[in-house]
């Protein structure tokens, strides 16, 4: 088997026409009159294709220095010519979009099947679940797979990491790296790495990451965060502030699932658990659920619940998803990360 560079991250060709109309750049909006220095002062801000125009609100765009009513409604407009789908699309129109959707292995096949072939792209998938569970081995297995070749003529791409609880560890990349017969140092050069220390830290790494998905588009394929919710819950603390953290929250998970639609990534992130006081009145066989509470719910296109079984097996359960049946699988965490459980 080779062990070269080209193995990780092929050049994809399947792909190439698709995403060439899937990302329109929004220097593009020169040709309908808009000025440089405006469409400079979109980007400083992470707005840096046409599609992305048509996601921000008027009301955020005339929040940035430099912009007035009358140049975001010139700007707003100029996107509408630009994009044909703005309104309905047929359900068969929107199937054939659908198309491009890819999905990145976890490592494990009966996982994978579980989740209909892997992580989506398009989608935030979130997995939740006590310490010790399995969410941070996932991440780093991820890391991984996601830049080797796979099914459906997925190419493999790069990986952006952002870690709130300082839990990456590059020599485990080396080790999932190992299993599967491929380069060091290439799956570590394909992989970005950004700590965050704070909520709103993390919330200015997203521009970044919508920068560098634009700069680069569609070399990226995955973004994970490990864990969505630390900072949160960090940098808002009680009863009293609760509301200002599940707005922000909000405006959080909404920038990742608009860059996940955007640039057609995969978001995989990790959530941490909580006690629920409330379970013993009802009755409930867990007591424990996990937090962000129903704007995290909602937001989440599939949630996956995490539980420890006999040694390193771990169970793995859709717990919402539009498409996949409430179902269980059962894999195990080696040496070279996540894998199929011997049993």
């Amino acid at each position: 088997m080779k062990v070269a560079e080209d193995q990780v991250v092929e050049d994809d060709t399947g792909f190439q026409d698709n995403e060439e109309s899937f990302f329109q750049d929004i220097d593009l909006l020169q040709k309908h009159g808009i000025n440089m220095a405006d469409i400079k002062k979109l980007k400083s801000v992470g707005i840096c294709t046409v599609k992305g125009i048509q996601m921000t609100t008027r009301k955020a765009l005339c929040n940035i220095k430099g912009l007035s009513e009358a140049k975001v409604e010139k700007i707003k407009e100029a996107a509408g010519k630009m994009l044909q789908n703005v309104g309905f699309q047929t359900a068969f129109e929107y199937s054939a979009r659908r198309k491009q959707v890819f999905h990145v292995t976890t490592g494990s096949q009966e996982f994978d099947k579980l989740l209909g072939g892997g992580i989506e792209s398009m989608a935030i998938t979130e997995a939740f679940g006590e310490f010790r569970t399995g969410k941070t081995q996932l991440s780093h297995t991820l890391c991984v797979t996601a830049q080797l070749p796979g099914e459906d003529g997925y190419s493999g791409g790069k990986v952006i990491f952002i870690d709130t609880e300082n839990t990456f560890r590059p020599d485990r990349l080396r080790d999932i790296a190992d299993r599967f017969n491929v380069d060091h140092d290439a799956v570590l050069d394909n992989v970005l790495y950004a700590r965050a220390y704070t909520s709103e830290h993390q919330m200015e790494l997203l521009d970044f990451v919508a920068a560098k998905f634009h700069e680069e588009g569609g070399v990226f394929k995955l973004l994970i965060i490990d864990s969505i919710m630390a900072l949160f819950r960090v940098d808002f603390s009680g009863r009293g502030e609760l509301a200002e953290r599940q707005q922000k929250l909000a405006q959080m998970l909404s920038r990742l699932q608009k860059i996940s639609e955007e640039y057609n990534v995969a978001v995989f992130v990790t959530n941490q658990m909580t006690a629920d006081p409330g379970a013993g009145m009802t009755f409930q066989a867990d007591p424990k659920k996990p937090i962000g509470g129903h704007i995290l719910a909602h937001a989440s296109t599939t949630r996956i619940s995490l539980r420890k079984g006999r040694g390193e097996m771990r169970i793995a359960k859709i717990f919402d998803s539009p498409d996949m049946p409430e179902n269980e699988a059962t894999f195990a965490i080696s040496g070279g990360g996540v894998t199929d459980s011997k049993e």
